[in-house]
């Protein structure tokens, strides 16, 4: 029973405050979708794969020693990739205004499970510079291995392109909205709870027992006695169908 009173008192206090809490999921989702369409800069992505294998002429084999000794190289081709090394090569290829170490959060190297092929993915905010900087981190890397560690097995299986109408990968203004919608949802309903907990005025019989610890004897009810009862301040107005009456 006392789980029920509670659970009731919940939805009575979310109630009560529906309005603020509607008010805070408004101006939190409106705000967010604001500054993701007109704030926060459009971020675009290109990428280029690499793929480590040992060329071979047609009457050459596969050896499956060569192939595990590629898929043990790819780790350390992976630090290699984003390394001074090369990225500084490719800021004077590129002409670019930027440390190497700036650069280096602008790329993210991967390669599947026991896979050869290695993929190089940069992030811009001009399209044209992200698949440009791709490239020549492939071009570089292919050409630079060849002195840092004394191989030949580096080929570039894609190179990177634009698209006609390219797309943003970020900001994504619904994700953000439907997340500052929650945020919105959590923080209206946080503040509902604490101005709830944080009223001690009385305005039941409950809250005497509870805050006062006095006993409720009793409680009198207002009656409409053949017609419509007001209450106006300390006075009850009775209204009969044969004349007035005013109590105190």
């Amino acid at each position: 029973m006392e789980e029920s009173i509670n659970l009731r008192e919940l939805f009575q206090t979310l109630k009560k405050h529906l309005l603020l809490i509607s008010i805070i999921t408004v101006i939190l989702t409106a705000a967010s979708g604001v500054v993701s369409y007109f704030f926060l800069t459009p971020i675009y992505q290109s990428s280029t794969q690499i793929l480590v294998n040992q060329s071979k002429s047609e009457q050459q084999i596969y050896s499956p020693n060569e192939v595990q000794t590629n898929l043990q190289l790819i780790n350390t081709y992976n630090v290699i990739i984003k390394s001074p090394a090369i990225l500084d090569e490719v800021i004077k290829k590129e002409n670019l205004e930027m440390t190497s170490g700036a650069l280096n959060e602008l790329i993210s190297v991967s390669s599947e499970q026991d896979s050869q092929v290695v993929n190089v993915t940069v992030q811009h905010e001009d399209p044209q510079k992200a698949a440009n900087i791709a490239n020549a981190i492939a071009t570089t890397f292919q050409s630079e291995i060849k002195t840092i560690m004394n191989v030949d097995n580096v080929s570039i299986l894609t190179k990177a392109e634009i698209s006609d109408n390219p797309s943003p990968v970020k900001p994504n203004p619904i994700l953000n909205m439907a997340i500052a919608l929650v945020v919105g949802l959590m923080v209206g309903i946080g503040l509902a709870f604490l101005l709830d907990y944080l009223d001690n005025t009385i305005k039941k019989e409950k809250d005497i027992e509870d805050q006062l610890g006095l006993p409720v004897l009793g409680t009198i009810a207002i009656i409409n006695i053949e017609g419509n009862t007001k209450k106006k301040g300390s006075k009850i107005e009775i209204n009969e169908t044969r004349g007035e009456s005013i109590g105190s």
